[in-house]
């Protein structure tokens, strides 16, 4: 090979690299931009996200308050709500960017099956934090609460002499709530990624709508594995998450058949289809599992 086939086969990489460069500055300065925007309301977005915890206090009487130790913690709460919501903020951009860099080295048709899952994704993640933050959350924080000792007037009681009752009462700070209402919000929103996953996992061949229904069971314990390390040990939360996770497992296992009868389909329609072979793949793949 000479040096002018070298330069040849070297300058594609070079203008991948360079198309790379733009989208990740693009990325990152959509990212860069809604950070800051989030930043000059980080306070109203702290008193939404606080919403749940403060419905249930009110509920008991008590005054809606979280305090933080450390001196710098309320900034650091601040920049840590700034970076969330930037991120959510600018994530069509970022994916956007995503897709328009990798989308010149597919097909017609890996565009057309592609793009659907891209629009999906982030529909279905804000759904599952929906969920959380309308429902979970407000059923975790009242399963917490109900540890407190208080007095009928939302005030933690005084023992009086001779007594051994002791007054609890919460003293949340920002830090810690932020902490647990930003990991609810994270987890159920990539739990609602389950159909979007098996369904892309489906059209790569990784899995069958037959090999989902025969691993139901497995499934089942899975999420109820996931319902008890996510929720608290509340039983409501408990089944209300697994009722939603595995309604989203049944819907996956449509939606695979649903891929696998349009691509049997297709392969009919252009006299590819082995009705033998697939049966032996499909026997092959049982006696793995």
């Amino acid at each position: 090979m000479n040096d002018r086939e070298i330069d040849d086969t070297s300058a594609p990489l070079i203008e991948h690299l360079a198309e790379l460069r733009t989208r990740l500055i693009n990325a990152v300065l959509a990212f860069a931009i809604c950070m800051v925007l989030c930043f000059t309301v980080a306070g109203s977005i702290f008193d939404f996200l606080a919403r749940p915890l403060s419905s249930v206090l009110r509920a008991n009487g008590q005054e809606p308050e979280l305090i933080f130790t450390g001196l710098q913690q309320g900034f650091m709460t601040q920049v840590r709500i700034s970076l969330f919501g930037g991120f959510v903020l600018a994530f069509p951009v970022i994916g956007y960017q995503l897709w328009r860099f990798v989308a010149p080295g597919l097909y017609r048709q890996e565009k057309n099956a592609f793009l659907p899952f891209l629009l999906a994704s982030p529909i279905l993640f804000a759904i599952g934090a929906a969920f959380a933050y309308y429902i979970i959350l407000p059923l975790a924080f009242d399963f917490f609460l109900s540890f407190q000792q208080l007095a009928p007037d939302g005030v933690a009681p005084v023992p009086e002499e001779g007594q051994d009752e002791v007054g609890i009462q919460f003293l949340g700070t920002i830090n810690e709530y932020l902490g647990i209402t930003m990991k609810f919000i994270i987890a159920f929103g990539l739990c609602f990624q389950l159909p979007v996953l098996l369904t892309l996992m489906g059209k790569a061949g990784l899995v069958s709508a037959r090999g989902l229904g025969q691993t139901r069971k497995y499934a089942v314990v899975g999420i109820l594995t996931l319902a008890a390390l996510a929720t608290p040990p509340d039983v409501v939360s408990q089944v209300i998450l697994f009722v939603v996770v595995y309604g989203l497992y049944e819907i996956s296992i449509i939606l695979v058949r649903f891929v696998e009868r349009k691509r049997e389909a297709e392969l009919k329609a252009a006299g590819l289809w082995d009705e033998e072979l697939e049966r032996e793949a499909e026997e092959a793949a049982e006696e793995g599992r």
